[in-house]
């Protein structure tokens, strides 16, 4: 059987001039840091050169669409965290660290998608009123349980949990088991109960 290989689009070339001006190569037109966060969000890889010296710059526009998404409200990076990744740039872990960072954040996403998928083929057919803010909470919960699994931040204090809250979070994490046991028994009698 002769597979064939999808290629994958080359990445779009953007120019940085002097007055600041991204230009975007393959539409031939002027964009904002709003139109380069809008094509990670799709996917979209880029490369972002100097205009005037051609080097590539795609970290620092990167960057720069952070500082742009935190100034406008949409705080993802807690205060300790931004503290914490500042002082480990005089050290010699950046290399190990950005390591870790990406591989920490490509396994989270994995796992949000992973949940997505199975909350919805699992529960959508039997979503009475309320399941909404129902799930809304358990995944608050399952939020703060991941909590524990992120070694920098914790919200409201700093270093790793207490013995308190680490049994709290057990706590939680053994009702959520519970009650997706129940679930799925009730949706097996469901099954049952239909045939």
């Amino acid at each position: 059987m002769n597979e064939t290989v999808q290629p994958t689009q080359p990445p779009v070339i953007v120019k940085k001039y002097a007055n600041r001006r991204l230009y975007n190569t393959e539409t031939s037109s002027y964009i904002t840091l709003e139109n380069l966060a809008e094509m990670v969000r799709n996917n979209r890889d880029f490369t972002v050169f100097d205009a005037k010296n051609g080097e590539d710059i795609t970290r620092s526009v990167l960057t720069q669409i952070i500082v742009e998404e935190e100034g406008k409200g949409n705080a993802l990076l807690p205060t300790n965290f931004l503290r914490q990744l500042i002082g480990v740039y005089g050290t010699d872990m950046p290399g190990r660290m950005s390591n870790f960072l990406e591989q920490a954040m490509a396994n989270f996403m994995r796992q949000q998608e992973t949940m997505r998928e199975t909350v919805s083929k699992t529960f959508a057919p039997f979503m009475p009123p309320g399941m909404e803010d129902m799930g809304r909470k358990n995944m608050e919960m399952m939020e703060r349980a991941m909590n524990l699994f992120t070694p920098f931040y914790r919200e409201g204090g700093e270093g790793p949990p207490r013995q308190e809250e680490v049994l709290d979070y057990q706590k939680e994490i053994a009702s959520l088991r519970a009650e997706v046991e129940r679930l799925q028994a009730s949706l097996e009698a469901a099954k049952t109960k239909d045939k």
